[in-house]
Formats: structure tokens, sequence, C-alpha cells
């Protein structure tokens, strides 16, 4: 029996909505944003490259809940979402002022790092469209009550946008749970969006109000001190010594504090080289843990979007067999995959994820 009740899915028109923004990813290759000549563009956003994952991996019915500038910009990012099959029927526009005064798209220039030099990303996110979102702008009766919706997700990202998005996600996870829609939340903390606001305290202070709604809550152990303020003694704050007993004594008391959440899950990262990760993943449901197998020596091209394929991952698992050990498999084996290609989304197949997660290793397939 499943730990999470999920509304059946010939009762709704979508498996997962996400609320997010979604930026213009430019990316400089193998070189450095500040010498590069020429960028390969992607969309991205850590809401949204959920959606596009169930969707483009997993098969499922999903659309993306965002505001866009119209203009030539806007309308890429649209192409986008088209291109990776996320239905567009809620994205909004607003008209664009010619310059960027008041409205835009938000620019993300992403450098994937290597070696002993780090992924670094720097945007360009001041008074975008999404940013701009406010509660009333999304009718979440109509869309979970009749089109229906089985799961939402959204995060931390969007939420640190501005005061009114943190606003925006609380009313849609309030009309979720009146709806019976499962509501997932990933942490991603980023201190440069929050540093301009307040800075921890107030990532706190958001967080932990729509942490009341959420029923799969997703972060590092950086999330859950930052973002939620547990500390436990015994995790370093580097990553790449994260330790998995202190990290389950952290869930431990998330759940305690929050009894709403029915599963909480994490990857565990360790960070050997920008191009060499050790990865796994665990997950805490009906009172249990579940861990994800270890993969040690993973070798990365891309990580951007790695925890976020996690999550769609771990998402498509509960949709499909409700069964918390298989849930965190799935997202653990699609985030190890995600992260053999460019760009923040996935490019693999849902038999690439089944291979992986069942043991297969990279023999050529002809």
């Amino acid at each position: 029996m499943s730990v999470l009740d999920i509304r059946p899915a010939n009762e709704c028109r979508w498996d997962l909505v996400s609320l997010g923004e979604i930026m213009l990813r430019l990316d400089p290759g193998e070189g450095r944003v500040r010498t590069s000549r020429s960028f390969q563009v992607w969309e991205g956003g850590g809401e949204y490259n959920v959606a596009r994952g169930l969707r483009r991996c997993f098969g499922m019915r999903t659309a993306v809940a965002t505001t866009f500038a119209d203009n030539e910009v806007g309308r890429l990012l649209e192409d986008f979402i088209l291109q990776g099959g996320v239905d567009t029927d809620l994205v909004q526009w607003v008209p664009f002022d010619g310059v960027g005064r008041e409205v835009r798209n938000g620019l993300n220039f992403t450098e994937r790092g290597f070696g002993v030099r780090g992924a670094v990303g720097t945007s360009d996110r001041g008074y975008t469209a999404a940013s701009q979102m406010k509660p009333g702008d999304v009718d979440w009766n109509e869309i979970f009550g009749n089109q229906g919706v089985r799961w939402l997700h959204t995060g931390g990202i969007f939420a640190a946008l501005s005061e009114s998005t943190a606003e925006v996600v609380i009313e849609a996870v309030e009309a979720a749970k009146r709806h019976g829609v499962i509501v997932s939340y990933d942490l991603n903390y980023r201190p440069s969006l929050w540093k301009s606001i307040g800075g921890q305290r107030k990532a706190q202070e958001v967080n932990r109000r729509i942490a009341q709604g959420v029923d799969v809550m997703i972060g590092n152990e950086e999330d859950f001190t930052a973002c939620l303020g547990f500390e436990v003694e015994g995790l370093d704050e580097n990553i790449s010594e994260i330790e998995v007993g202190p990290f389950k004594a952290m869930i431990e008391k998330a759940v305690t504090e929050f009894p709403n959440f029915k599963a909480t899950a994490t990857t565990l990262r360790t960070v050997k080289t920008a191009g060499v990760n050790d990865w796994g993943a665990i997950c805490w449901a009906d009172g249990h843990f579940h861990e994800a197998t270890h993969r040690e020596n993973l070798e990365i091209l891309d990580r951007v979007g790695g925890g976020d394929s996690f999550a769609s991952g771990l998402i498509y698992g509960f949709l499909k067999t409700g069964e918390p050990k298989e849930a965190v498999e799935y997202g653990a084996a699609h985030g190890a995959l995600a992260m053999t290609t460019p760009g923040d989304t996935s490019m693999v197949s849902v038999s690439e994820v089944e291979k992986i997660k069942g043991g297969g290793g990279a023999r050529v397939d002809r």
C-alpha cells in the first residue's frame, strides 16, 4: 500500500503541475563565461526541470505554471518547453515594456566546471515576469478541482524571488490540500537569492510556513539547516563530508516537528572533483529510511539539474509504485544519468533509467 494517497490518473488532466520560474540558460561549454564568445542556449528552472523530466523521460502528463514577458526571449523559452512536451496552457504572458525596466525574462549563465574548478552559476533575473506573480494570478481551484492534478511540485527558488511569489506558493499549496493533491517541495537554498531580503532568517520564516502544507519534502543538509533551522551535531558544513547517520537524525527532527511530511528525501553527494562525485540518496517514509544504491566515482559532465532529475525520478517512483524504496532508486538512477549530458534537463529514457536502476552499466547498446 502506498504511503501517499494519490488521486487516480483517470480523474485528472495532469499527473503533475510545477510552479516556478524558467530562465534562459547560456552555457559556454568547456570555457568560461568571462571569456566566451559563443554560448549554447537551453531552458532551465528548478521547479520546471522536474515537470520536464517526468514528461520527457517518464512519459507522464505535466504542465508548468509560470509567467513570461511577451518578447522574443519569452517565445524562445516557450519553444523549448514545447520541445520538452510540457503543457503550456498554464503559462501567462505580460506585455514587454521594450527595455526591461518593469518586466523581463531571466537569464542564467552557467559554467560546468572541470577538475578542481567547480561549476559556477550567475543569474540575471531582476524584474522578471515570474518574480512579479502574485496571489490571484492563477485559478488553482479550476486547475486542481475541475481539470484535476495528482501532484503539485514547487520549491524554495521560486519562493525566494519576491514577497509575492512566496505568497503564490502558499496559495497553491493550500489549494492543493483542499483538492487532495500531493505537494512536493524542494528547499533548494540559494544564498544569493536570500542575501538581499533577510538571509537565512527570512528563508526560515518563509520556508517553515510553507512546510506546514508539504507532503514530500526534498533537500540536502544545507537546505534543512538554512531553510528550516534544523542543525545536528556531526554534519560537516562541507557537503563532501556528509555522513548518513547525522543526516538521518536531522530528518527525524524534521518529521517530528512537521508530522505532515509523509516522505522526506535527499541526495547524498561527495564532491571529489567537478567531474567525479560519489552519489547516492535516502528517503524517509512510513517511519523507515530507504537508501538507494550508492555509486562511487560517478563521472559527471554537467551537475546542474541533477537534484531536479532526482526529484522527478522520485516522484515517478511514487506515482508508479507507491513504494519509497522504489521511488528513491528511480530518483538516484535518473539523477545519475541526467548529469552525464549537458543542460539543466534530462536527455535520458525510462529504459535507460530502468537499466541503471537494475544494476546495469555502460556497456554499449547495439
